[in-house]
C-alpha cells in the first residue's frame, strides 16, 4: 500500500486517478481549491485519507497546502495534477503573476521544494508542450500580446523541464512527466476524443506500480508508454534557469 497526494483532485483526471488508486488499496489524499470543492471531493471519494484545501494560484496558499500535507506525514508519491487550461483569459494573481504560470508551473515547483521528499513525483504535462517555447524572457506575458494556447504550451513544457530537473538533482526520487491525452474534462471539453480512464491510469501506474517500466526517472509517458519530448527538456541549463527563476519568485530554493 502506498500513500499518494494528488493536487487538483476534486474532479476530473485527479479525482479519477485517486479513485483508481483507492480501489487498488492505496491511501489517497485529495486537494481542493476551496471548502466547497473539498466537500464535493469527500463525497466523491469518502474513503480518501484526507482533503487539503488551498487555491494554488497564490504563493501563500501554496505554502499552506505544503504545510497541511507535511502535517499528515510523508507520502510515497506526489502527483502534480492541478492545471489551468489554454482557453483562459490573461489573469493576474494576488502576487502579480500570470495565473496560468502560477498554477501550472509555480505551484508544482514550490510544492516539490516544500513537501517532505517522496519516493516518486509525477508532473502532468500535455502533448501541446511540443509547441512550447522554453525561453524565460517574458514568462508572465507582460510584454507580449496574449496568446492563451501558446502560454499553455509553454507552461506544459516548463512542467517537463521541472520533472527532468528533479530527476537529475534527486537521484533517489523517481521523477517523471506524462501527457494524459485530450480527454473530456472541464478543461478538455466534452468533445475530447481521448480515453479519460487511460489518462488517469498512467498517473496511478507511475505513482505506485512495481512494473520496471514505471520504476524509472527522467522520462515522459503517454498511456504507460514512453513518448518523444521537446528537445529542450534535456538541456540542463534550461532546467536550471527555470528552477532559479521559480526560486526567485517564491523565495524557496529547490535543493
Amino acid at each position: 500500500m502506498s500513500r499518494v497526494f494528488i493536487t487538483g483532485s476534486s474532479d476530473g483526471l485527479g479525482l479519477l486517478a485517486a479513485q483508481q488508486l483507492a480501489a487498488s488499496g492505496h491511501q489517497v489524499t485529495l486537494h481542493a481549491r476551496n471548502d466547497s470543492r473539498a466537500t464535493d471531493a469527500r463525497r466523491a471519494l469518502p474513503e480518501a485519507e484526507a482533503v487539503v484545501v488551498g487555491d494554488l494560484s497564490a504563493i501563500a496558499a501554496m505554502h499552506a497546502v505544503a504545510d497541511q500535507v507535511n502535517a499528515l506525514g510523508r507520502y510515497d508519491a506526489v502527483i502534480h495534477n492541478v492545471g489551468v487550461g489554454s482557453r483562459e483569459a490573461r489573469r493576474e494573481t494576488a502576487d502579480g503573476l500570470l495565473q496560468l504560470f502560477a498554477v501550472n508551473v509555480l505551484a508544482p515547483y514550490l510544492l516539490t521544494a516544500r513537501i517532505t521528499r517522496p519516493a516518486r513525483v509525477i508532473y502532468l504535462s500535455s502533448g501541446m508542450h511540443m509547441g512550447g517555447n522554453p525561453s524565460l524572457d517574458d514568462p508572465q506575458w507582460t510584454r507580449r500580446r496574449w496568446n492563451g494556447s501558446q502560454a499553455y504550451s509553454d507552461s506544459k513544457l516548463f512542467d517537463v523541464l521541472l520533472a527532468y530537473c528533479v530527476a537529475r538533482r534527486w537521484p533517489s526520487v523517481l521523477s517523471n512527466a506524462l501527457e494524459p491525452g485530450w480527454v473530456p474534462t472541464r478543461m478538455g471539453g466534452p468533445g475530447a476524443p481521448d480515453d479519460l480512464a487511460a489518462g488517469a491510469a498512467t498517473q496511478a501506474w507511475l505513482a505506485t506500480s512495481s512494473d520496471p517500466r514505471a520504476r524509472v526517472s527522467g522520462q515522459y509517458f503517454y498511456h504507460q508508454k514512453p513518448r518523444r519530448t521537446h528537445p529542450a527538456v534535456r538541456r540542463e541549463e534550461l532546467q536550471e534557469a527555470l528552477a532559479e527563476y521559480c526560486g526567485r519568485l517564491t523565495g524557496v530554493q529547490l535543493v
